[in-house]
């Protein structure tokens, strides 16, 4: 087992297209959800100069859903991205080993292309790590593992 569970969400701002973005989701998720039982839950926030804003939330529980997801993360990303999440996995790693990732939403959609960011305009993919002693140690050889 390499990880718990798995959240993958995104925000969907009212001038962008639900449609894409949603297409895009699935895209990160390499089976379908309907057949797999997996709901996409739809909720809507207030945003900035109160706009409403709809976030679409994907949650992965079953072992071979994480996986399936985790290979098919790995498999689309750059050797240079893998690389780059292997060096800043310390910073990206909490105390209770949630593993934090953002995909460049624009590159996704435009370029269909997996892209490491630090920015706000993401897809958010939060991996809580398998870890057996439950140590970080132990969780930063299995993100190592994922990723190389």
């Amino acid at each position: 087992m390499l990880a718990h569970n798995i959240c993958i969400s995104v925000f969907c701002k009212p001038e962008e297209n639900i449609e894409i973005i949603t297409k895009k989701l699935l895209f990160l998720v390499p089976f379908n959800l309907k057949k797999e039982k997996i709901e996409l839950k739809k909720r809507t926030a207030i945003g900035f100069n109160e706009k409403k804003i709809i976030i679409l939330v994907v949650y992965l529980k079953k072992e071979s859903h994480t996986n399936l997801f985790l290979n098919n993360l790995a498999n689309n990303l750059t050797d240079e991205q893998k690389s780059l999440i292997i060096k800043q996995a310390e910073s990206r790693l909490d105390e209770e080993l949630n593993f934090f990732l953002r995909l460049d939403k624009s590159k996704l959609i435009n370029e269909n292309k997996l892209w490491l960011t630090d920015k706000g305009d993401c897809y958010h993919i939060r991996i809580k790590i398998a870890a057996f002693p439950h140590k970080r140690e132990v969780a930063l050889k299995t993100i190592e593992k994922i990723f190389s």
